[in-house]
């Protein structure tokens, strides 16, 4: 697996679920929200600015499986790192890109980001159907895409804002996610 932007304890959070997964991270830096056992979790790690298109020391043809959430809509050319990146899946691997929809943008402002606007770093916004287009027209299946909603998440949502309250944690925005109807995900696989 192949992770792009793999902040926050994604290399032990992902070993914790999938403990056979042979965990590769790519992000600018490995400074966002990592402690010893999301080093230890890596099998590499690759330090890149997405947005210089250089990743020639990535293998070719090499993951079964590629992970974008949340970070094509902070790239001006992210249909571009896209397919770049979409060279380093075997034929037959999948590749999964979460984003904030079209309806983020009519969301209220939540700390943490709820509408689109809410995080500044935010610079395109993406569809459905121009991602599906897109991911069809770069040699992928489109297996499935949508609004991406949680059950679980949705009828968590009481329990996590008292949780957040009695914590002080003011960032709720990404609570409310899976109840709004925040996120659009598209999940492809490469034919060829």
């Amino acid at each position: 697996m192949l992770d792009i932007g793999c902040g926050n304890h994604s290399p032990s959070k992902t070993l914790g679920l999938f403990p056979k997964c042979e965990y590769y991270g790519l992000d600018l830096n490995k400074d966002y929200a990592y402690n010893e056992d999301d080093i230890k979790a890596l099998k590499q790690f690759y330090e890149k600015d997405l947005t210089k298109l250089e990743f020639d020391d990535v293998p070719d043809n090499f993951f079964d499986f590629i992970m974008m959430a949340h970070i094509i809509e902070h790239l001006h050319n992210g249909d571009k790192v896209v397919e770049l990146l979409s060279k380093k899946l075997k034929k037959g691997g999948y590749i999964y890109i979460e984003y904030p929809g079209q309806k983020s943008v009519t969301l209220p402002s939540k700390p943490g980001t709820l509408n689109f606007y809410d995080d500044a770093t935010h610079v395109r916004i993406y569809s459905v159907d121009e991602l599906n287009a897109f991911m069809s027209k770069i040699g992928f299946k489109v297996m499935s895409s949508g609004t991406r909603r949680s059950l679980f998440y949705i009828l968590a949502f009481p329990f996590n804002i008292i949780s957040y309250k009695i914590r002080g944690k003011k960032n709720v925005g990404p609570l409310y996610w899976d109840l709004m109807g925040f996120a659009e995900y598209v999940f492809a696989k490469k034919d060829h």
